[in-house]
């Protein structure tokens, strides 16, 4: 019964036999677009070459590599020539490429360097400038196609990670010409809700299936989101415009949504880690409020309050003796600096009396010798007219009423006639 079976080794050799034995299999010639390209150390490349529907893995050994004259990269378009077998390590099949030439680079990889570049020199693509990602995000928005593998991934994702989370979608084309004016549109309108995060993208594609994604109004919709802005174009290989532009880029929609929110049941571990640790950290604190309240209840102080009082009272009358033999020191010694002032200030005074009176003495005898009543009480007379003295003859003239000022009175007298001499 069990010589039916056989090994899966034996299946694959097998397959492989089939293939290697198959001529239309040997010489193949292909065209394609050449991604997820890799240059072994050795020589050896590594790449995908793939079209709008399909793709196949490709080796080319260093000694094939060797005689081509250009150095392939992703999105490069190819025809190549070898042969088709199975690698038994994992039962997949590979073109083993024996030639390869150029066959241009597609108009649309020219188109996505030249605008990389472009936003690239204008700081779209700075990190910087990037919004973060809400740890706990309570509405989520989604940008793409209402049908697809790439929705049913987001929402499923969301409602296993995080369940309290609220999703909105804004259904959009994502792929056609008129793809990337109603992904601008939703992204627009998505910026006029309340929402925490939003997700744009879709699932994996061609180049050309993915092309709105490169689109210049895609990429500053993107920039110019007040939300911040998840891109979950494509499968891992994949890169877009859009996914340098936005806040963070996810390998697939899947990716976006893991992204995009934080699994319950880490969150859950979390809370409870938290938990333990402050319920630690608080009955450490209340041992420690204890043991300070235990220190100060069983104190001296609160076991003996009148000695606070007692020790107030000592050093009180510490101070008012010192303040005593202080107050009578600054006395005494004022008080010797008053009589020595004392002294200073009567011999001062004395001085300025002595030479005042002097002064006035001879101010005494300034005055007597000016004083007009001594030269009237040596024989002199005063003669005023209209209560002036007359210094001159020439104020006189006949008919004048004169008053003459002797020692011992006055005499009125009228002029009958000027003379003279």
């Amino acid at each position: 019964m069990q010589e039916k079976y056989i090994t899966v080794t034996q299946l694959t050799r097998y397959i492989k036999f089939k293939i290697d034995n198959d001529e239309n299999l040997n010489i193949v010639f292909l065209k394609g677009e050449i991604s997820n390209f890799k240059a072994h150390s050795r020589g050896h490349f590594y790449f995908t070459l793939k079209d709008e529907n399909s793709r196949i893995n490709a080796i080319m050994f260093a000694s094939s590599a060797n005689r081509i004259n250009f150095t392939p990269i992703d999105g490069m378009k190819v025809m190549i020539v070898g042969k088709v077998s199975v690698y038994e390590a994992n039962g997949g099949y590979q073109i083993y490429v024996n030639e390869m030439i150029e066959d241009g680079i597609g108009n649309l990889y020219l188109e996505f360097e030249k605008l990389k570049k472009k936003l690239a020199s204008e700081g779209l693509f700075d990190k910087e400038k990037k919004k973060p990602i809400p740890k706990f995000p309570r509405t989520i928005g989604i940008v793409t196609a209402p049908t697809g593998a790439a929705i049913r991934d987001i929402l499923s994702t969301i409602k296993r990670r995080w369940p309290i989370a609220r999703t909105i979608l804004f259904p959009a084309l994502v792929q056609g010409s008129d793809a990337a004016k109603s992904i601008v549109k939703q992204i627009e309108k998505a910026n006029t809700y309340d929402i925490d995060v939003l997700i744009v993208g879709r699932g994996g594609g061609s180049i050309e299936d993915l092309w709105c994604f490169n689109e210049e109004i895609v990429a500053r919709s993107i920039y110019n989101s007040y939300v911040p802005i998840i891109s979950a174009v494509g499968h891992e290989v994949d890169f877009t415009i859009s996914d340098f532009v936005a806040d963070l880029r996810a390998p697939t929609p899947t990716g976006a949504a893991e992204m995009a929110v934080p699994n319950m049941v880490d969150f859950d571990n979390y809370l409870k880690q938290v938990k333990i640790r402050l319920n630690k950290a608080f009955m450490n604190n209340i041992k420690i409020k204890k043991e300070k309240f235990n220190a100060i209840r069983d104190s001296y102080i609160l076991k003996n309050p009148l000695s606070i009082y007692e020790i107030k009272e000592q050093k009180f009358d510490n101070l008012f003796e010192r303040l005593q033999l202080a107050s009578t020191s600054y006395i005494y010694k004022n008080k010797n600096n008053y009589l020595a002032i004392n002294d200073k200030l009567k011999i001062v005074i004395q001085k300025n009396l002595d030479y005042n009176k002097n002064r006035f003495l001879v101010s005494i005898n300034k005055l007597e010798a000016l004083n007009p009543l001594l030269v009237i009480k040596r024989g002199y007379s005063i003669i005023k007219k209209n209560d002036v003295a007359v210094a001159s003859i020439n104020s006189l003239k006949k008919g004048d009423n004169i008053n003459i000022e002797l020692m011992d009175g006055e005499v009125n007298a009228n002029i009958v006639g000027v003379k003279k001499v």
